[in-house]
């Protein structure tokens, strides 16, 4: 019947075959083995690897697990829609911005700005993809971060392929508080939990990875020595940034009636930055190192593409839109570098950062409003809710999954956030500076046209990725994979991150990870807690905490290998059709970083003092 719902269930096959929740879950994950297949071990390019997986994800959720066809198509289709917007318009926009800066000559000027506090390629790497990236990440997320730091270190003469890499790593443990701390708010939403709570757990995990990850980062270029070379900088650039970090997530602890975590990475990002291009006025490493003369840069030409490789046509497609800008500026006689031409270079990113943050104010807004509607501009609404045909409120959770046994319908809407999208201040950003820069119609349409070719592949695979998760998760595929990991019992704060971790690779954000993981999380904390798995440790509201925290701190190492990450990764750094070697050189480092948070998350279950650092959920 065209309008029955949906009831989602654990185990799909139970009665009918033998072992069924193992068949279950391992039909649950087909659609994620096929994407891994056909992205790594096929090579297909990206597109086609996503649109393969979404049709086999439809196809088990019709066939399996017996969800209506036209509510799995809406699914795919809700899913699709929001990889176009926020996500798709996010990343068009932000590339965009930089090609504006690119024909114009101003970021040739920002290159030099960068490589003039220092030359060594280790501590512009710092500046660059971990201080500026973490700024980004909490300004818009999306995968800005990636593709405006990618672009500007292939400008500064770093290898591609790598700064992709570097990129990928860097944009890990700000990635929670993106957005101006959409993940937790989201997981607040799905859980019940306050997110100031949420915010000051996660402030007490993440900053120790933030110490951490600018030394990784650099140890992924080069040897251990040359890493230790540049450990003050290391020291200064990852503890500035823990420090704020941990201090805007927790500090309505001490100021109840101050609440900056949605500052973190913002406020975190320029002050990391400040300081260690403050710092490297007083101190230099010894000797340079230059990336660019380690590992020699590869043509990304579209004469040097290798014709048996099965991405060449597409990445000559491509690659033909990017013919030299019409009247750019010559890089033959370089002016010098005066506070005026550095801050008229800035100021493309500055305007759009500014633009970022009234945004999120609105969005902020929209939050609090949520019980009066929307914020208003006239008589235009800054956002229209559109609930999903044949999908809001029709499909059920398993009653296993809910709180008091009692199923609850799943809501299926599309938030046409045509104002408050970051897209759209990004977007205005760029036409803003196309006026401030005198820019002609040829320049113009120049810009447009390399833009267009450029994501021509990233944004329709964003899309069908997108579209995957949404039907793994109104058909209850993700369900079946998370109550897996649940059966882990005792070590299963180990494996909660774990699961944040699959999320996002899934779904492609924190955000979305934490909508799909979240509620859960907390449900499967509450079990292990009854059956005495946290000995007395830990109250239940503070177990529920930490687990569900886990889920978004887990996550975010996921970020680095998730579809449309890597995809923005190679369109930034023109590495099109390099997509699996990217996802083979970052996987293992996600793995590695996932099973830290997983060890953290199980010293603060089980072991004094850690347990003292969870926090205890108001009354």
């Amino acid at each position: 019947m065209l309008w029955a719902v949906y009831e989602q269930h654990l185990d799909p096959l139970a009665g009918k075959l033998p072992a069924s929740n193992v068949l279950s879950t391992l039909f649950a994950a087909v659609p994620v083995v096929v994407l891994f297949w056909l992205l790594v071990p096929r090579r297909w390019l990206a597109p086609k690897a996503g649109a393969m997986a979404a049709f086999t994800a439809l196809l088990v959720a019709i066939l399996v697990y017996r969800m209506p066809v036209h509510m799995a198509t809406m699914a795919f289709v809700d899913g699709a829609l929001f990889g176009l917007l926020p996500v798709g318009w996010t990343i068009f926009n932000a590339m965009l911005l930089y090609n504006v800066t690119v024909l114009t000559g101003k970021f040739d000027i920002v290159r030099r700005s960068v490589a003039g506090l220092s030359g060594d390629a280790r501590i512009q790497a710092i500046l660059i993809a971990f201080a500026f990236g973490a700024f980004l990440e909490g300004a818009a997320g999306g995968g800005t971060p990636v593709a405006i730091c990618g672009a500007i270190m292939v400008g500064l003469g770093f290898n591609p392929f790598l700064a992709a890499v570097l990129c990928l790593i860097a944009n890990t443990s700000p990635v929670a508080y993106g957005g101006l701390g959409t993940p937790l708010i989201t997981l607040t939403g799905v859980t019940g939990l306050p997110t100031e709570t949420l915010s000051v757990m996660a402030g007490r995990q993440l900053p120790l990875l933030s110490f951490f990850i600018p030394l990784y980062m650099v140890k992924c270029m080069c040897s251990w020595k040359q890493t230790w070379e540049v450990w003050p900088a290391l020291f200064v650039a990852g503890g500035s940034f823990a420090a704020f970090q941990f201090t805007f997530a927790c500090i309505h602890l001490y100021v109840p009636s101050l609440v900056l975590y949605p500052m973190t990475d913002i406020g975190g990002g320029i002050f990391s930055l400040i300081l260690t291009a403050i710092f490297l006025r007083f101190w230099k490493p010894r000797k340079e190192w230059h990336y660019d003369k380690t590992i020699p840069e590869k043509s990304t030409s579209p004469a040097a593409l290798d014709p048996q490789d099965p991405h060449a046509a597409e990445a000559k497609a491509l690659l033909s839109g990017n013919d030299a800008p019409p009247h750019a500026s010559s890089h033959g006689s370089e002016p010098p570098l005066t506070v005026w031409n550095v801050t008229v270079a800035w100021f493309p990113f500055v305007l759009m950062s500014i633009l970022l943050l009234l945004t999120g104010l609105v969005r902020q807004r929209e939050g609090e409003r949520k019980t009066l509607g929307p914020a208003r501009i006239g008589p235009l609404e800054t956002n229209y809710i559109l609930p999903i045909p044949w999908l809001d409120g029709q499909s059920f959770r398993d009653s296993r999954l809910q709180e008091g046994g009692v199923s609850k319908a799943e809501e299926a809407t599309f938030n046409f956030a045509w104002l408050t999208a970051p897209g759209t201040a990004v977007f205005v950003a760029a036409i803003l500076s196309m006026m401030l820069l005198r820019m002609n119609q040829t320049q113009i349409r120049w810009v447009f046209q390399r833009t267009f070719f450029q994501m021509k592949i990233p944004i329709p695979t964003i899309c069908f990725m997108l579209g995957l998760s949404y039907v793994t998760r109104y058909a209850g595929m993700d369900a079946t994979l998370g109550f897996a990991f649940a059966g882990t019992g005792k070590l299963y704060p180990l494996f909660a991150p774990l699961l944040g971790w699959l999320g996002v690779f899934l779904t492609g954000t924190d955000a979305g990870s934490n909508a799909l993981f979240g509620s859960l999380q907390k449900i499967t904390a509450t079990q292990i807690y009854n059956a005495g798995a946290f000995g007395g440790h830990l109250d239940l509201g503070q177990a529920q905490v930490l687990i569900c925290t886990a889920n978004s701190t887990g996550g975010v190492m996921g970020k680095m290998i998730d579809a449309q990450s890597i995809v923005v990764a190679t369109a930034a750094t023109n590495q099109l059709g390099k997509e699996a070697d990217i996802f083979k050189s970052v996987v293992w480092h996600s793995i590695f970083l996932a099973l830290i948070v997983g060890l953290m998350t199980l010293l603060q279950a089980y072991l004094a003092p850690f347990t003292g650092l969870v926090p205890h959920v108001p009354k």
